[in-house]
C-alpha cells in the first residue's frame, strides 16, 4: 500500500513540480470559488436569466477560441516560466479589481461581463503555456504521472472551492469570495519565482530565426497528419462544447429546477468533483500513452452518465449521479490529453497543447449561449440531456470509425423470419 500511494504521488518529490502544483492548488481552490460566486451573482443581477449566465460562461471562453493557437506558438518561442508569471500577474490584478467593485456595491451586470473576457485572456495565454510547462518540471518519465496529478489538483480545487464557496456566500455574501480568488491568485506567483531553473527538463530554443519560422499553420498541418492526435481533438471538441457545461447547467439546475440555495448548489459542484478527483487518481499509475479504446471508451461512460444527470427527475438522484460523472468526465479528458501530449514531438508541443486547450475550452463560447438558451427555454434538465446524447452519438460514431480504421468488419447478418406451419387438428 505504502509503494502504490509513493508510485501514485512520485512527482512530487520533484521540488519544482511541488512548488508548481501548490501555487495551482491554492489559486484554483479561489478561482473555483470565484465561479460560484460570479454564477451567483449574474443569477442575482440578471433576475435569474440563464441566458445571461450562458453569456458570461461565453466571454469568459471566447479569448480561449481567439488567441489560444498565438498562446502556444509563444510557449513554443519564448521561455514558459516567464510567461506563466505574466499572465497570472495579470489574473491577480483583474480579481484585484472585480473584487473592489463587488465589495463596494458598485458592480452590474456589464461589469461582470467584461470581467469574465478579460480574465478569458489572462486564462487564454496562460493554459496553454502550463500544459506545456509541465514536461519540463518532470521530464518525460515521469510525464503521464504529473498530468495525473494536475488533474487531482484541479479536481480536489473543485471539491474544495465550491462547497467553502455555497457556505461563504450564505454567511458572507458574494463580495468576500471575490478578494480571497484575488489574493489566492499570489500563490502560483510566488511559487514560479522559487523554482530553480537549472532543474528544470528544458530543451534549448531553437535560433531566433528557427523560432520565428514558427508558425501556428505548422501546428495544424502537424496535426493534420496524425489521426492518433486528431480524434481525441474531435471527440473532446463535441463532449466540451455539448456536455463540459456544468458550470453553467448545474447553476441552473439548482436554482431554477430544484428551487435551491447556493450551499445546495455547491453540492452539485462538490460531488461531481469527489467522482472527478477519483478519475484522476485512477490514472497516476500510468506509465504509458493511453490507448486510443481507453480513450473512447471513457469518452461512452462521460456522455452516458451525462446524460441519465439531464434526465433525473429528483434532486437525490442528480447528487447519485454526479460522482460517477465526474470520474468518467475526467478519466476520458486526462487519458485524452495524456495520449495527445505523449504522441507530440516537443518541437510542436505548445503549439498542439494550444490546439488542444482551444477544442477544450475554446468551443464554449459557441456551445455555453446554445445551452443556456436550451436551459432558459425547455428546463436545464434538456439542455444536460440534451447534450449528453450528442456526446454519445460523437463517441460511438468515433468508435466505429476506429474499428474500421483498425481492419475489424462488423458483419450484421439479417435472419429470415421463422415459418410457422398451421396443421389442422
Amino acid at each position: 500500500m505504502q509503494a502504490r500511494l509513493s508510485t501514485m504521488f512520485q512527482s512530487l518529490q520533484v521540488r519544482n513540480y511541488r512548488l508548481f502544483a501548490f501555487g495551482q492548488l491554492v489559486k484554483l481552490i479561489g478561482v473555483w470559488m470565484m465561479f460560484i460566486a460570479q454564477d451567483w451573482l449574474v443569477l442575482e443581477l440578471s433576475g435569474d436569466s440563464a441566458t445571461a449566465l450562458g453569456v458570461v460562461v461565453a466571454l469568459q471562453f471566447t479569448p480561449v477560441l481567439l488567441l489560444t493557437l498565438l498562446s502556444g506558438r509563444l510557449a513554443d518561442r519564448y521561455d514558459k516560466r516567464m510567461l506563466l508569471f505574466v499572465a497570472n500577474v495579470f489574473w491577480t490584478v483583474l480579481s484585484l479589481a472585480m473584487s473592489v467593485l463587488v465589495l463596494t456595491d458598485l458592480v452590474q451586470l456589464w461589469h461582470v461581463f467584461v470581467f469574465a473576457a478579460l480574465l478569458g485572456v489572462a486564462n487564454a495565454v496562460e493554459t496553454p503555456v502550463r500544459q506545456a510547462f509541465v514536461s519540463e518540471l518532470v521530464g518525460t518519465a515521469l510525464l503521464p504521472n504529473a498530468l495525473s496529478l494536475n488533474a487531482a489538483v484541479f479536481n480536489s480545487a473543485r471539491i474544495v472551492g465550491p462547497a467553502v464557496a455555497g457556505l461563504a456566500i450564505a454567511v458572507f455574501d458574494v463580495g468576500p469570495v471575490f478578494l480571497f480568488t484575488a489574493l489566492s491568485s499570489i500563490a502560483p506567483l510566488v511559487t514560479v519565482i522559487r523554482m530553480r531553473p537549472a532543474e528544470l527538463h528544458r530543451d534549448p530554443l531553437p535560433p531566433r530565426d528557427e523560432r520565428a519560422a514558427a508558425t501556428v499553420l505548422d501546428g495544424l498541418r502537424y496535426v493534420g497528419r496524425r489521426p492518433d492526435l486528431l480524434l481525441p481533438m474531435v471527440v473532446m471538441s463535441v463532449i466540451g462544447m455539448s456536455l463540459f457545461n456544468f458550470q453553467l447547467t448545474l447553476a441552473a439546475l439548482a436554482k431554477t429546477v430544484f428551487d435551491t440555495g447556493a450551499a445546495s448548489f455547491g453540492l452539485f459542484s462538490t460531488t461531481l468533483a469527489v467522482g472527478a478527483l477519483i478519475g484522476a487518481l485512477a490514472g497516476t499509475g500510468r506509465r504509458s500513452r493511453p490507448s486510443v479504446w481507453l480513450v473512447l471508451g471513457a469518452a461512452v461512460g462521460c456522455a452516458t452518465f451525462g446524460t441519465l444527470v439531464g434526465l433525473a427527475p429528483a434532486y437525490w438522484m442528480v447528487v447519485a449521479l454526479l460522482p460517477p460523472t465526474g470520474f468518467f468526465m475526467v478519466y476520458f479528458a486526462q487519458a485524452a490529453n495524456q495520449r495527445v501530449q505523449l504522441g507530440t514531438d516537443a518541437a510542436f508541443r505548445g503549439r498542439v497543447m494550444a490546439l488542444w486547450v482551444l477544442v477544450f475550452l475554446g468551443t464554449n463560447p459557441v456551445g455555453a449561449p446554445i445551452i443556456g438558451w436550451v436551459a432558459e427555454t425547455f428546463g436545464a434538465g434538456a439542455s444536460i440531456w440534451a447534450g449528453g446524447l450528442l456526446s454519445l452519438t460523437t463517441a460511438l460514431l468515433a468508435l466505429a470509425w476506429q474499428l474500421r480504421r483498425a481492419g475489424a468488419r462488423l458483419r450484421f447478418r439479417v435472419l429470415p423470419l421463422p415459418r410457422f406451419y398451421v396443421t389442422e387438428m
